[in-house]
């Protein structure tokens, strides 16, 4: 620039151009720039003319004085203005990583103490690497979201910049969007990798304060928001007309939120990039390698394949901006962090992620070169894939990928907390006309018979399937007769009622109960006056009669199993000796009974029947049966307490016993209680907590303890004793009484008392 400045009394009549271009003046045909070297002065009618050049910024190209042809990527690189930080970044401790700082300070205190003692602390310092390094393990392995969302947000974490200089063989960065701004947060450029050309897009954060004001933190700075995407938008064409493979590097927060951001048109070139990466006729890889948020990140994120760093992020808002906006407070966002699903691990579980590259433990800061070469690996192998494909089939496989995001599995078990308060699926039954069902049922009824008169088993598919088809028909039956009675209505608000109670994780109200018992007691009532109350019936029937005949096979299907182990066990060779050397024993004794054998024998006896019983209980609990050994004690019964006779007796117990049950099962109280176990139970599902165990467990014992007070009479107690005491002597019996040890050995075999369940059990003496 120059300024000049006249000192006269007054140029009168005479322009200054008039002045600079007359020949008189000395200074006619020389430019301006060449008077502006120095100062100079003119002399012309008492005037002065001084002139001076200021010296304008030199532009800082990075191209240096004397360029190494030999530089890694190529004499290109020279051109990038990212060159290596002259400071080594300085380490941050993120908070979750405080107690491995302790551990290595602790390390650094005991190897100073080695070096002023001259001490050997060699094992305390491998115990304590050892420990750091199990610490490390047990941390990194075992990261909650938010703990991922920091380490994402890393200041020491590997840049875009980072990762291709050290992936690419040769780079060279392109600028400009060709609307007049080049935007530092996007960059973009050519490099090549194992002699694959390819074109690179990324989101450029800084390493330090003086890089991230001028990256703005990896976000298009104000002014140019919109024009960044459209510098990646042109590259992309230009990939495009070219034919090289696309990889974009994904590392924002989002895209910068301003007024003057959406005046130029943000959401539109946002739009743009959409729809035009879709088009594009080369495959495209995306990588997420810190933050991926928002549009910011999808605006380069439409790629036939996905792929995330292991404690990448990949957002629509941030988990401060999901607290503040759901919870009123960023100090919920942990809780956002888990319910959002951002980490990779998540992303792929939701088929949103194709894949996840590893990083070292401690995070990709800590070993930035081996991190890179992880992603050097990815892209080859997923260039590999792509690349195969022609064209057609690359536009499906990209257009498929985000068609298939959001989808659902039908059929899929809901969590019972939840299924509470989604709607209930209004289900279309399909009830079989009664003359095919009557048809059906008598046929099975006549398979059922043959199976008996040829002592064979009967059809346990067929009977499975038709007591299936029974009950739906029941169900279904019950449900037109609950809307034929006009109850329907007070039935669903009740279930409204009952599934607010479970939701709240309360016990029912004993309001709740009486409604319930009172709906029951009137749908009974009106039960016979319902039109489809014969069918109900006939159904019912049938439905009882197959279970009964269903038990009755399981439990022959039982009976055989639990027979043939047992004569498993005693065709035995070893069990065979046994038993003969314990017969020879008692045959030369000469004892008639159990009670005149010496003890030394007895014991045999005891201990050979014991060693039975182990192997049987053993046996029968490979078949999934709860073993329960009974003693029994030797003794000649008279005809009064023969087996028979005693069998009757337990017979007639145990009817009056379950009598007294359904006396106190029928009763409101109990009934109320049952229901609310059966709720509880279905509340807890699979893996109930500690509450809902504790509430199952209080009112199991309630239960017990109603059925015990009903049971416990005099009669009963001096009936049971009775039979207790005979029960040894029916035992004896059953080891066999029809002839003496003197005509032939007797041995004491096991009774066995077998439970199949909560609610069934036989006995099969041996």
């Amino acid at each position: 620039m120059a300024s000049i400045a006249y000192s006269s009394a007054a140029f009168t009549g005479t322009s200054a151009s008039d002045l600079l271009r007359s020949s008189s003046n000395g200074v006619s045909g020389i430019p301006l720039k060449t008077l502006g070297k120095a100062p100079f002065s003119v002399k012309k009618r008492d005037a002065t003319v001084v002139a001076k050049l200021k010296k304008g910024k030199k532009h800082d190209y990075p191209w240096p004085a004397d360029p190494d042809p030999n530089v890694k990527g190529g004499v290109l690189t020279h051109l990038s203005h990212f060159k290596p930080l002259k400071e080594k970044q300085k380490p941050v401790t993120l908070d979750f990583e405080k107690p491995l700082v302790e551990i290595e300070k602790k390390m650094i205190d005991v190897r100073r103490m080695a070096n002023e003692t001259g001490l050997d602390f060699s094992d305390q310092i491998i115990l304590l690497e050892n420990k750091y390094q199990q610490a490390l393990k047990d941390l990194y392995r075992h990261l909650t979201p938010i703990q991922r969302v920091h380490i994402a947000r890393h200041p020491n974490r590997p840049t875009f910049l980072d990762h291709i200089f050290s992936i690419t063989d040769k780079f060279v960065e392109l600028h400009g969007d060709r609307s007049g701004y080049d935007d530092p947060a996007i960059v973009t450029g050519i490099g090549t990798i194992d002699d694959r050309r390819y074109m690179f897009i990324g989101q450029q954060k800084g390493r330090n304060t003086k890089e991230n004001i001028h990256r703005n933190f990896g976000m298009p700075t104000p002014h140019g928001n919109a024009y960044s995407y459209r510098k990646a938008l042109r590259m992309m064409y230009y990939a495009d007309h070219h034919g090289f493979p696309i990889v974009t590097f994904i590392d924002t927060p989002g895209a910068y939120a301003d007024l003057k951001s959406e005046e130029l048109g943000q959401g539109e070139a946002i739009a743009h990039n959409l729809r035009t990466m879709f088009g594009l006729k080369v495959p495209i890889v995306s990588i997420v390698i810190g933050e991926g948020g928002s549009g910011g990140a999808l605006a380069i994120g439409c790629a036939n394949k996905l792929l995330m760093l292991e404690n990448a992020v990949f957002y629509v808002a941030s988990p401060e901006a999901c607290a503040a906006i759901l919870w009123k407070t960023a100090k919920a966002s942990p809780k956002a962090a888990e319910k959002l699903r951002i980490t990779a691990p998540e992303l792929c579980r939701l088929q949103i992620c194709d894949g996840i590259i590893p990083e070292p433990l401690g995070g990709a800061h800590a070993d930035p070169a081996w991190t890179s070469q992880q992603i050097k690996a990815a892209i080859n192998e997923n260039m590999d894939e792509l690349t195969a494909m022609d064209t057609e089939k690359l536009l499906k496989h990209r257009m498929h990928k985000f068609r298939k995001l959001g989808g659902f599995e039908e059929n899929a078990q809901v969590d019972p907390k939840k299924k509470v308060n989604m709607k209930k699926e209004d289900q279309i039954v399909r009830t079989t006309p009664n003359e095919e069902l009557e048809g059906e049922v008598e046929k099975l009824k006549q398979q059922i018979l043959k199976a008996k008169e040829s002592s064979s088993k009967p059809p346990e598919m067929a009977l499975k399937d038709m007591i299936e088809k029974l009950k739906k028909e029941v169900d279904h039956e019950y449900s037109e007769a609950i809307k034929a009675t006009g109850l329907k209505d007070r039935l669903d608000m009740l279930r409204e009622e009952v599934s607010k109670v479970n939701s709240r994780d309360q016990l029912m109200n004993p309001v709740i109960r009486d409604k319930i018992e009172k709906l029951k007691d009137e749908f009974n009532q009106k039960l016979s006056a319902a039109p489809n109350h014969p069918t109900l019936q006939y159904k019912l029937d049938m439905l009882k009669e197959f279970s009964k005949a269903k038990s009755l096979s399981d439990a022959a299907t039982l009976k055989q199993e639990v027979n043939k182990k047992f004569n498993e066990i005693m065709s035995r060779p070893e069990i065979n000796e046994k038993l003969e050397a314990l017969k020879a024993e008692v045959q030369n004794s000469g004892s008639s009974s159990f009670a005149d054998l010496d003890q030394g024998l007895k014991d045999k006896v005891l201990n050979t029947r014991k060693e039975v019983e182990l192997e049987m209980i053993s046996a029968l609990k490979s078949i999934g049966l709860f073993v329960e050994g009974v003693k029994s004690n030797a003794k000649v019964l008279s005809e009064k307490d023969s087996p028979s006779v005693f069998k009757n007796k337990v017979d007639h117990l145990n009817e009056e016993i379950n009598k007294k049950i359904e006396n106190v099962v029928s009763s409101s109280e109990l009934k109320n209680m049952i229901e609310l176990l059966k709720l509880e139970i279905a509340r807890a599902g699979n893996k109930p907590d500690t509450e809902s165990k504790s509430k199952i467990e209080a009112i199991q014992k309630q239960i017990k303890q109603r059925l015990s007070e009903a049971i416990i009479s005099s009669e009963l107690i001096e009936k049971y004793e009775d039979l207790k005491e005979k029960n040894s002597e029916v035992e004896q019996s059953s080891a066999g009484a029809d002839e003496s040890l003197q005509k032939e050995t007797k041995y004491e075999e096991p009774r066995l008392e077998i439970n199949l369940g909560a609610n069934s059990s036989f006995a099969q003496c041996m």
